[in-house]
């Protein structure tokens, strides 16, 4: 059951009730967006790295759907939810500010502390040097498919269908020329053709587990979801600026990753509304 307030769905049930019912709908939207990256490795692994130019169209793309999908389908509904739960219009602001800011800082200190390497940008992280170069790419694929699965699985908490499918449509679709460029990229730094597609289609299971975690952490309190949703946004933006943007950029002179950033954007735009 669902309460419907202003377009916006609560849950009603309670916290176990809805920690049952919906963990196997959060796996199975993160299992979604993890084929997607898998569908698209096979491209990468075989045809190779793109030019600098086409890599940084098809990380415009992927960027441009992960910073619309923050505004539409997270800091959008949890602006709503917090109006819906009747909370004071300052304290719903106050809330999602400090969840956004929240969401940056804790994707920040995992980058500061893991070490984990970038395709362009080089090695980043505690001490880089103490681990293989081949779980240096491994670990950094991760850091950044972690918040999308947390976004999926917090989107899933909400209960508003809507919010849940357009989170996940959008993050699989940003998803699959994800894949190709993981897979393209591992070849080029020594990994077979094989490995490279194995390593890139394994890297998207972290969204599941992630969708999880967000899922298990908000069902059933929904006084907390405005700051899910915002923390989620946060991580993602995270993510979008300091990693996708400076690498699409890299190489770039036509400008071609910008229109790809507008383009994924308008596109993630146009499929929350068709999605309503």
């Amino acid at each position: 059951m669902c309460d419907s307030r202003r377009g916006v769905l609560l849950p009603t049930l309670s916290a176990s009730d809805t920690l049952i019912t919906g963990l196997p709908l959060a796996a199975a939207a993160g299992l979604v967006a993890a084929l997607a990256t898998a569908a698209g490795a096979p491209l990468g692994a075989w045809l190779g790295r793109p030019g600098a130019r086409s890599e940084g169209l098809l990380l415009g793309l992927a960027g441009g759907v992960m910073l619309a999908a923050c505004f539409t389908s997270l800091f959008g509904p949890a602006l709503e939810l917090g109006r819906a739960s009747g909370a004071a219009p300052g304290w719903t602001a106050l809330e999602v500010a400090i969840g956004a800011f929240a969401g940056v800082g804790a994707v920040a200190f995992l980058h500061r502390l893991t070490p984990h390497e970038h395709f362009i940008k080089g090695p980043e992280g505690s001490d880089p040097g103490r681990v293989a170069r081949r779980w240096l790419f491994v670990f950094a694929i991760a850091l950044h498919n972690a918040p999308e699965g947390l976004a999926i699985g917090v989107g899933a908490a909400t209960g508003d269908e809507a919010v849940a499918m357009s989170l996940t449509l959008g993050i699989a679709l940003q998803n699959l020329p994800e894949g190709a460029i993981v897979a393209a990229s591992l070849t080029g730094v020594g990994y077979r053709r094989g490995q490279a597609l194995a390593v890139a289609a394994l890297s998207g299971l972290i969204e599941p587990v992630m969708a999880l975690v967000g899922y298990a952490a908000f069902a059933g309190a929904s006084e907390l979801l405005p700051a899910g949703l915002a923390f989620a946004a946060g991580a993602m933006i995270f993510v979008v600026g300091g990693e996708v943007i400076p690498e699409m950029q890299r190489g770039d002179s036509g400008g071609r990753a910008t229109w790809g950033l507008l383009a994924g954007a308008v596109a993630m735009v146009l499929l929350d509304f068709a999605l309503g």
